[in-house]
């Protein structure tokens, strides 16, 4: 669908009694900065709902004023749902909206979704045979739902045009941010970014959370505070026979608790562990490799690259090309 530069884009934010209030107040704020920044009206956005009127989001905030999915204009370029609760994604899976979003599909550029909003997408069959995210707690329940959906559970958003997906609540922003960049350039993108305060733009192949914040939540108290030393000092000493000990517990029996409580051996999530250090030191700082390497406790260069090319399927500098600063900043 093609529109000329002086022409607004026409945005639809599709939401629902329930819906989580940022998926739709995130992207509204993005579309109306980029708007404020690229000193035009770049984007024309309404909310819409069923049947128009007001809304009542999950935390009970009110938003008033939505149009009607019958008025909402047909020469849309961007249609975005938001996610919500589970109750209210079960009782719109064989709803109007469904029917409508299958109708759009072929007249409108981008169709995405924010969150659980995704569930919405696929009841509509929009995300069968493509790849896709959500949020990460709601992922098994997606698999489940619809098989046929190729899942990306770790990304921030995914792009498999004309379907977006985003994962959960603030990954809206990343997304619209995504967008904005695409139709205005990453200058007003970045504008956008900094005005709403955010420390960078992650692009969507940046994983939801760390490997730290799975595994704490799965261990028990006792190694939960052994997970929190290994995310927190990477660079330690974290041999085998080191965390058993700090444990209080031989190496066998610490062995087997830990991928008992936390699905992973204890080497491997150390090994992860560094590579998340590694990756925040490469998106924030112009430090060398190897110094990297010695502070994410890699002890070598050799071995940052071979973690890197096991778990990210990329060089350090390439990730850091990809996502670090300079990249953010559109250098």
């Amino acid at each position: 669908m093609s529109q000329t530069s002086e022409i607004p884009r026409r945005v639809a934010l599709i939401g629902y009694d329930g819906v989580q209030s940022l998926d739709l107040v995130g992207p509204l704020e993005v579309f109306s900065m980029a708007n404020n920044y690229a000193g035009r009206r770049v984007y024309e956005v309404r909310l819409a709902s069923i049947d128009g009127g007001e809304m009542v989001t999950n935390s009970g905030l009110r938003l008033a004023g939505a149009l009607a999915l019958s008025d909402v204009a047909e020469d849309l370029d961007t249609v975005l749902v938001a996610g919500g609760s589970g109750t209210a994604l079960l009782a719109l899976q064989d709803s109007a909206l469904v029917g409508w979003l299958q109708a759009r599909r072929e007249r409108t550029r981008r169709i995405g979704s924010v969150c659980t909003g995704a569930f919405l997408l696929a009841a509509a069959g929009l995300l069968d045979g493509r790849r896709a995210t959500t949020h990460w707690g709601a992922c098994e329940e997606m698999a489940r739902f619809r098989p046929a959906v190729r899942l990306e559970p770790d990304a921030i958003f995914v792009a498999d045009p004309p379907i977006y997906t985003s994962a959960g609540i603030t990954a809206g922003i990343d997304l619209c941010l995504s967008f904005v960049e695409a139709d205005c350039g990453p200058q007003v993108a970045l504008a956008v970014a900094r005005n709403m305060v955010l420390f960078m733009r992650r692009p969507g192949g940046q994983t939801q959370y760390s490997a730290g914040l799975n595994v704490q939540a799965a261990a028990s108290p006792r190694l939960r505070k052994v997970v929190a030393e290994i995310s927190e000092h990477p660079a330690q000493d974290l041999s085998l026979p080191e965390l058993a000990m700090r444990a209080g517990m031989s190496e066998r029996t610490f062995s087997r608790a830990f991928v008992k409580e936390t699905g992973i051996a204890p080497m491997t999530f150390v090994e992860l562990a560094r590579v998340d250090r590694a990756k925040a030191l490469l998106e924030t700082s112009d430090w060398p490799l190897a110094r990297i390497a010695e502070r994410a406790g890699f002890g070598s260069l050799d071995g940052l690259h071979r973690a890197f090319q096991k778990r990210v399927r990329a060089t350090p500098g390439e990730y850091r090309d990809r996502f670090g600063r300079h990249a953010a900043a559109g250098a």
